[in-house]
């Protein structure tokens, strides 16, 4: 499958928008007194479990997205900490919008150029897959109308939402879905873009720009999941898919560019199906078919039953996606019913299913040789199920493009996850009173853009450097050691390739606080550590994060050296090294400057070992 096509995307009507869902890094939860750290799962002291059911909206609809999530019956299992509180268990009201994220809400909202609204006011939206222990996600809208600018054009900033975070999804298990509860809570802001977007590099551009415009406020969580991006993508005759929970921002083109593929692909499909004159069929109970089956997934289920697909033949197995078939996206809604997916004629013999099974199972349904026939082999309810989604996809696949969201993966492809939600999922909450937002006395923060340029204007660093001190985790260390006069380059090349370096030799630098780099760097200013032994120093301190940086100088054995115990260990450098320095004069002297630092171990600052050995090799010249 050609899936590198050089699609003109203007031709075919691409339209994309993003909603970027980032945590703020707050003291507290958003409804609640709880911490916003993470914990890990085995520190969990106890467990609780629910089932979980959609209600009706004001109008008294329910959500078909919720609906579907209810056919399926699950347990959702929570671990607790020993942080968890009753708000987290939904054993108690929520408490009132915390101040610090709504702080920082209308700051993002300023760089955003949005207009906030005159009352916040918290809704409740249905959520029943288990990762909210009540059943909903409480979010409320605080600006719009916003915009950015790319190199393509302005993107269009439409709504800014603060929510709660939800729960994490820790494992699956016999009974249902387990979820950590150390998330759920945390605050959390949806930035949606208007539908602007005209090409995979511009949806990229976008999303990168909106999270430099986060990050520079210094208040957004930073790490792997605390940023996640959904896209809304359609062509021209396709349909809107949102596609949930893009990591990171290197991925983004490549998901719409497969995205548009697979809708193209599915058009073309469509095409070729109408001019088979194709129809879906009736589901059957095909069990006896398969009576003497030497397939083990067929043989271990208690029914099987199949759905003539005519006119499919080849079709079925058509890839769409890189290693993803249409045969793909009718398993993923088998599986949605408990299914371990589908087994169909496209791909049959194989799997222990034999020639003779295919033509028996073709009688059975009565499907010729243009058709295809899909067939799930589980327990009779799973399999009725399963069956009937399957044959719902594939009458979908006679339209074309089915709107739905869709789970995005690791290599850009997608799998289909639920129907797309509708305004029936939110209702207002009673339990929180509406909040007035005062904008007036938001100041905004320096851009990160802006930083690098100042970076290297005022403080002399190179681009690369400037740039990755504005944007990595430890930027505001940094801006904290030129504060206390420490040598700029010195605290950037330690916040960035030192500590890069020492966890290369997997030394565990997440223990390395901002005070044990800046007391660090503070004896370095102070003359009482050399430059060079910043690594060393760093290094126990990653090991043992208890010591001070002081202790931590004597625990490496670094501590300073006198100028004469500096011209002994050079001259004994030099005098080892006497043929090579006879011979070659000061033209030895980069290779014995590496070898006095080794003798000192970091010791002594290489300014002074220069100028000592300098000293030595014109004495013997």
């Amino acid at each position: 499958m050609d899936h590198d096509r050089d699609y003109d995307y203007a031709d075919l009507g691409l339209v994309a928008g993003l909603e970027i869902h980032q945590q703020l890094d707050t003291a507290t939860k958003l409804f609640c007194d709880c911490p916003t750290a993470r914990r890990e799962p085995d520190t969990s002291d106890r467990r609780f479990a629910r089932y979980l059911h959609p209600t009706r909206s004001e109008l008294g609809e329910i959500d078909e997205a919720a609906l579907e999530e209810s056919r399926v019956d699950r347990e959702f299992e929570y671990l607790a900490f020993d942080t968890t509180c009753l708000v987290e268990e939904d054993d108690e009201p929520p408490h009132r919008l915390d101040e610090e994220a709504l702080e920082t809400t209308l700051e993002i909202a300023a760089l955003l150029d949005m207009e906030v609204v005159d009352s916040v006011q918290v809704m409740r939206k249905i959520v029943v897959d288990g990762s909210n222990t009540s059943g909903f996600q409480r979010s409320s809208l605080v600006a719009t109308d916003g915009a950015i600018e790319t190199s393509e054009g302005p993107v269009g900033v439409t709504d800014m939402l603060l929510e709660e975070e939800s729960a994490q999804r820790v494992s699956e298990t016999e009974a249902g879905v387990r979820y950590g509860l150390d998330r759920l809570g945390i605050p959390l802001v949806e930035i949606g873009t208007a539908p602007d977007i005209r090409s995979p590099a511009q949806a990229r551009e976008a999303a990168e720009r909106i999270g430099m415009l986060l990050r520079s406020t210094g208040k957004v969580k930073r790490g792997l999941g605390t940023i996640r991006q959904d896209v809304n993508v359609s062509v021209a005759e396709g349909a809107r898919i949102e596609l949930k929970g893009v990591q990171s921002l290197d991925d983004i083109d490549d998901i719409v560019r497969l995205e548009v593929h697979r809708q193209v692909r599915l058009l073309e499909l469509r095409d070729e199906l109408r001019e088979r004159d194709a129809a879906v069929g009736d589901p059957q109970d095909v069990t006896g078919t398969f009576a003497d089956t030497d397939s083990g997934v067929i043989a271990g289920a208690s029914t099987v039953m199949a759905v003539p697909l005519y006119g499919f033949d080849g079709v079925v197995g058509a890839e769409i996606q890189p290693d993803r078939r249409l045969g793909t996206e009718l398993s993923d809604h088998a599986k949605r019913h408990g299914a371990g997916g589908i087994f169909h004629t496209d791909e049959l013999p194989a799997y222990g299913v034999t020639a003779a099974e295919v033509d028996a199972l073709r009688d059975a349904v009565d499907a010729g040789g243009s058709d295809a026939v899909a067939i799930v082999a589980a327990d009779r309810e799973v399999a009725e199920a399963a069956i009937e989604a399957v044959a719902e996809r594939a009458g979908t696949a006679l339209e074309g493009v089915p709107e739905e969201t869709r789970d995005a993966n690791e290599d850009g492809t997608s799998r289909y996850l639920r129907p797309l939600p509708g305004a029936a999922r939110m209702y207002p909450e009673t339990d929180v009173p509406p909040v007035e937002p005062d904008p007036a006395g938001v100041e905004t923060p320096e851009l990160l853009t802006e930083k690098v340029e100042r970076y290297q204007s005022e403080y002399g660093l190179d681009a690369g450097l400037a740039e990755q001190v504005a944007y990595g985790r430890r930027m505001p260390a940094f801006e904290t050691a030129v504060g206390r006069g420490i040598d700029p380059t010195t605290a950037a090349t330690t916040l960035e390739s030192t500590v890069t370096e020492i966890r290369r030799r997997d030394a565990p630098v997440e223990n390395l606080t901002d005070e044990h780099l800046l007391d660090t760097l503070d004896l370095v200013e102070a003359d009482d550590l050399a430059k060079e032994g910043i690594g060393e120093v760093l290094t126990v301190l990653a090991e043992q994060p208890d010591l001070s940086a002081e202790a931590a100088v004597d625990e490496a054995g670094l501590s300073g050296v006198d100028e004469a115990e500096v011209r002994e260990a050079v001259a004994e450098v030099v005098e080892r090294n006497a043929d090579q320095v006879d011979a070659e004069g000061m033209g030895a002297f980069s290779a014995l400057m590496g070898e006095c630092m080794g003798a000192l171990r970091g010791k002594a600052d290489g300014e002074v070992v220069s100028d000592v050995l300098r000293e030595e090799i014109q004495q013997r010249l």
